[in-house]
């Protein structure tokens, strides 16, 4: 058995093959259909879309087949890569000295026929193969081998167009989303400046009420200390007030009212931050004070669905990002856990953020609900554009995928999700402290 050679051009046609985003996703009948009809016509029991990956072959559609993937070191498909013009056709893989002694057909599935046309990408990279396979040796008619070869380019085109389509549907989503947090952000510099305003005049005044209300006291006092001399109409007011308890209670309500309205400029101050974040380029971020920031901006909504915020913060460094970009990541995912703690019928309603090192180099942030959860079969979606589980009109879809963007094309981190249904859901972020595309 001889390894499948590697193609001169190996790194740059994985990066075309991973640029499609097609490995490991989910199985579409355009392509089920192409394989169906491709084994149909030659008449093989097995037919496959086989995408080479660098360890593996994929198969993103497979007729007559029940396995997903095979290590790359015993794929035909492998093989068929280093001919990009040609059909690589194995009347009988068992006296092919390239194949003999490979586990795929010394035991099962026992390939002994073998035919697969690459997959050319339209700038030219091999991505995988149509191939058609059986389990006897046998030719291919001229006229099978050419429809093997065009339902292959109808492949291409399938994956091409797809991949547009994901394109157009990015760009559709950051709009989408770049035009809700600019009318949010507009939204809450508003609210904000209308609350400052009166709260201003409250707070400036509230060091002339202390005053006043020590001058009265001490009249009060002072008369008090001279009741003999004072007016029986006075004395007779004087006897109906508990005045102890009415200063004691005159000082509590001047510090509710002074710690309310310093508790209102904390919030407008929170508020006018996440509005107006300056994105002149890159900066230190700490991540505790923006995501303070975003709780500041949702309390609102956490107070009322109820919701407790646990914060585990460990000893991280400063990250070098974008902070609006940064903030628009925990809101989003902030937003969404409250959704699901909304939707949710538990009565102890918990999210739970955690913060650490991961190494050196790199911060974890970590958001968990324990809402309502995510299904598996949605858990490999939740990043697409578009795609949400939330009632139609109360969720856009754009969210997860704007934020994915961030993290991973922006700064060079992680974020994924993991769930259990009905119990809880987490999403983590992995930054990179320092990133170099973003310092160029």
């Amino acid at each position: 058995m001889r390894l499948p050679p590697i193609p001169e051009n190996e790194e740059q046609r994985l990066k075309a093959l991973y640029r499609y985003s097609i490995l490991d996703t989910v199985t579409e009948d355009v392509f089920d259909d192409l394989t169906k009809l491709i084994a149909y016509i030659c008449e093989t029991p097995v037919a496959l879309v086989s995408l080479v990956d660098r360890d593996r072959q994929w198969f993103k559609s497979k007729t007559g087949l029940d396995i997903n993937e095979t290590a790359k070191d015993y794929s035909f498909c492998a093989h068929a890569l280093c001919d990009q013009d040609s059909v690589m056709v194995v009347s009988d893989a068992s006296q092919d000295e390239r194949f003999i002694g490979n586990p795929l057909v010394t035991s099962k599935p026992g390939i002994r026929f073998y035919a697969g046309t690459p997959l050319v990408s339209s700038d030219g990279y091999a991505l995988g193969t149509l191939c058609v396979i059986d389990y006897v040796p046998r030719e291919l008619t001229f006229q099978q081998l050419d429809a093997l070869k065009a339902l292959g380019r109808q492949v291409v085109t399938q994956i091409e167009a797809k991949h547009q389509l994901k394109l157009l549907q990015a760009t559709q989503a950051q709009i989408i989303q770049s035009s809700k947090m600019t009318a949010l952000r507009k939204l809450a510099a508003g609210i904000a400046h209308e609350i400052n305003n009166p709260n201003t005049f409250i707070y400036g005044n509230l060091e002339y009420l202390s005053e006043y209300i020590q001058t009265l006291l001490r009249l009060i006092n002072t008369c008090q200390d001279h009741l003999s001399s004072l007016p029986p109409a006075f004395l007779d007011v004087l006897k109906t007030i508990d005045l102890d308890f009415v200063e004691d209670d005159l000082w509590s309500i001047f510090k509710s009212i002074q710690n309310g309205s310093q508790r209102i400029q904390k919030i407008v101050q929170s508020v006018g931050t996440f509005a107006s974040l300056d994105e002149e380029g890159p900066k230190q971020i700490d991540v505790h004070r923006s995501l303070e920031v975003t709780l500041e901006s949702l309390g609102f909504r956490l107070k009322g669905a109820a919701i407790s915020v646990q914060q585990e913060y460990g000893n991280v460094a400063l990250i070098n990002g974008y902070s609006r970009a940064v903030n628009q990541v925990f809101f989003n995912l902030l937003d969404n856990a409250i959704d699901a703690l909304e939707r949710s019928s538990k009565e102890e309603k918990i999210i739970k953020i955690q913060t650490r090192m991961l190494d050196d180099d790199n911060v974890v942030i970590s958001v968990t609900d324990n809402g309502v959860g995510i299904s598996k079969d949605n858990q490999s979606r939740v990043f697409d554009p578009f795609f949400t589980t939330k009632k139609t009109g109360t969720g856009t879809g754009t969210g997860l995928f704007v934020s994915h963007q961030i993290i991973s094309e922006q700064h060079g981190g992680r974020l994924y999700c993991s769930s259990q249904p009905n119990e809880e859901t987490t999403f983590v972020i992995e930054l990179p402290i320092e990133h170099l595309s973003i310092l160029d």
